[in-house]
């Protein structure tokens, strides 16, 4: 078995007295692609800000390979090979799509100018299903669209594991699908992800293990049949208790709308 890319250890962060983040530990191994998922509200954006670097851990630790990520800046997590896109997307919205790639860019390791960056950038653009945009500005672009620019970005960083905050949310089934089917072919690459996300389908389809988490802690790691359909799982999201048995299936008939579940409505389905 080999060495686990990213193993996470005893991981704690504080807002005040609330413990967003409680002693989690789990392993991400090469080419793996997991779904960090659980009820809004249970540490999972704060997990992946830790991962990253957008904040800092008070306890714990964060290693990719031999490198310990905990105490890093952002800038210099990246540079060991950790990039990102946000719940909430994040594009330059006045410059061009080819820009917010050559922004990425400026942090690949070794860098990339000139016309190998150029060449760079259409490619990453092509890959996301923009090419031909790369004049366009971003803030131009549908929703869909901007998420696929930030995706491109993230992947000009050439990233050894890439962390997807609830990227597929927000589509039609039209788009989630188009969605799943770009994540999936890089899974096919070897690319390794951590998931956030609450579109069961999407998580089904993408991740052969998922880690739950439910107000701070880990909850459950396990293959994502199982997990999903453990009852202790089923009732940190729903609140209630259910019989597993009258679950929605996991697949969804084409044209129907992604199954999501979270704690928005007081424990019922959103």
């Amino acid at each position: 078995m080999s060495a686990p890319l990213l193993k996470v250890t005893g991981l704690t962060k504080a807002f005040g007295g609330l413990v967003a983040v409680d002693k989690l530990g789990f392993e991400v191994a090469p080419g793996e692609v997991i779904g960090l998922v659980g009820p809004n509200g249970s540490g999972k954006t704060t997990a992946m800000n830790l991962i990253s670097g957008a904040l800092r851990a008070d306890r714990g630790s964060i290693r990719l390979g031999d490198a310990e990520l905990v105490g890093l800046r952002p800038d210099r997590i990246v540079r060991h090979g950790v990039a990102r896109t946000f719940q909430l997307v994040r594009v330059l919205g006045s410059l061009s799509c080819a820009d917010n790639v050559a922004a990425g860019l400026a942090f690949h390791p070794g860098g990339a100018f000139g016309a190998g960056a150029r060449e760079r950038i259409d490619a990453l653009l092509a890959r996301v299903g923009l090419g031909g945009r790369e004049a366009l500005p971003a803030g131009e672009l549908t929703y869909i669209d901007q998420k696929r620019l930030e995706l491109a970005r993230a992947l000009a960083l050439a990233p050894r594991l890439l962390l997807l905050d609830e990227w597929l949310a927000g589509l039609n089934p039209t788009e989630l699908r188009e969605g799943i089917a770009l994540i999936r072919s890089l899974r096919d690459e070897g690319l390794t992800m951590i998931l956030v996300e609450h579109v069961m389908e999407a998580v089904h389809a993408l991740c052969n293990r998922c880690v739950v988490m439910n107000a701070g802690v880990l909850l459950a790691d396990g293959p994502t049949a199982e997990v999903l359909r453990n009852p202790e799982v089923v009732r940190a999201y729903l609140g209630e208790d259910v019989e597993t048995d009258d679950l929605p299936p996991p697949h969804l008939p084409t044209g129907e709308a992604p199954t999501q579940l979270n704690l928005d409505a007081g424990g019922q389905h959103a």
